[in-house]
């Protein structure tokens, strides 16, 4: 017979289905509404020839890492929670969403976390996996004692000795330069491991658990939002018009965001907001603007590999440095 699901979690899980589907598509329509400076005309133009697929690839590539954050965390939580609780938790949405989380599924966030999160966050992912791998091994196997040790003991201090091995001249870097933050991202979260594979009293688990799935849902979409707002939606194309082609006249240089092209037209939107609107026969060249690149706010590296950078960057090719085309700084490409 199978398991009969509560009335309010049946009235949880049909919000969380409804919620779910539209937080994507909200993020979207805002990302364009903030291109347009908040201009409800500009918006509807870029919306007519903004391609769906890019969209969609822009928001994928820009908030990969979010995934396993947030599959790794429930399981995290909802394992706690098990472990911990005396009573029956079939009331508890964290728990029957983790209890319908298949292993693969977490291994499968712990190998994309690798890939995508920075550096500085991958002690962070060693305590969840290994907290992780704690909670479970102590709930399938509670009276197996060698299991607990190994799993709750022995794997979170071995961990935590070999990535403080690896680290060390990391952390000594960023407490010599002052970033604390970057040093307390690297020292913490190994140590905090040990402490995460066990219960927590009996009486405060639901509150610890689900206190803390809450918060972390409420900040969540707020840091999604912010990051998705200035991520790259549309190509930065410099052109260059000369609307009085005589030998005296100088050609004027419209760098933007190009949202369409045609026979007659080409129609870019500058980073003020403005859309112009350029006849082809008035365009003496284009090229194409590299995306302005983020700067680091962080000097710090460990064993060479920069704290700011994923391993996704270092195995994926990118393109070599060229010298900065002078029409993406605004001015003409030959000065008469």
């Amino acid at each position: 017979m199978s398991e009969q699901t509560p009335a309010p979690v049946r009235a949880q899980q049909q919000w969380l289905l409804t919620v779910l589907p539209a937080f994507p598509l909200l993020l979207l329509v805002l990302r364009v509404w903030y291109l347009s400076r908040q201009n409800l005309s500009t918006m509807l133009l870029v919306v007519q020839h903004i391609s769906p697929l890019g969209m969609t690839s822009a928001l994928l590539i820009t908030m990969v890492w979010v995934v396993p954050a947030v599959l790794l965390v429930l399981r995290m939580l909802g394992a706690l929670l098990a472990v911990s609780a005396a009573t029956d938790q079939s009331t508890s949405l964290l728990a029957r969403i983790t209890r319908w989380m298949p292993d693969w599924v977490v291994a499968l966030a712990v190998g994309l976390a690798v890939l995508t999160w920075q550096l500085r966050f991958l002690p962070t992912l060693l305590m969840l996996t290994v907290a992780i791998i704690g909670l479970v091994a102590r709930q399938r196997y509670p009276g197996n004692r060698l299991v607990r040790r190994t799993t709750g003991v022995a794997l979170p201090v071995g961990s935590a000795l070999v990535a403080y091995a690896w680290l060390a001249p990391g952390i000594a870097a960023a407490v010599d330069a002052g970033e604390h933050v970057t040093a307390l991202l690297l020292l913490l979260p190994p140590a905090f491991a040990a402490f995460l594979t066990g219960p927590v009293p009996s009486s405060s688990a639901r509150l610890v658990t689900h206190w803390a799935a809450l918060a972390g849902a409420l900040v969540a979409p707020i840091v999604v939002g912010a990051i998705f707002l200035r991520a790259p939606i549309l190509p930065i194309q410099a052109v260059e018009v000369d609307p009085d082609p005589r030998p005296d006249n100088r050609p004027v240089v419209l760098r933007g965001h190009l949202i369409s092209v045609d026979d007659r037209m080409t129609t870019l939107l500058d980073g003020r907001g403005t859309v112009h609107f350029v006849p082809n026969d008035q365009v003496v060249s284009k090229t194409l603007c590299p995306e302005p690149e983020q700067v680091p706010t962080s000097r710090v590296d460990v064993r060479g590999w920069h704290v700011e950078r994923t391993a996704l960057e270092w195995l994926a090719p990118t393109q070599d440095a060229l010298p900065t085309d002078p029409r993406c700084q605004g001015r003409p490409a030959q000065v008469p």
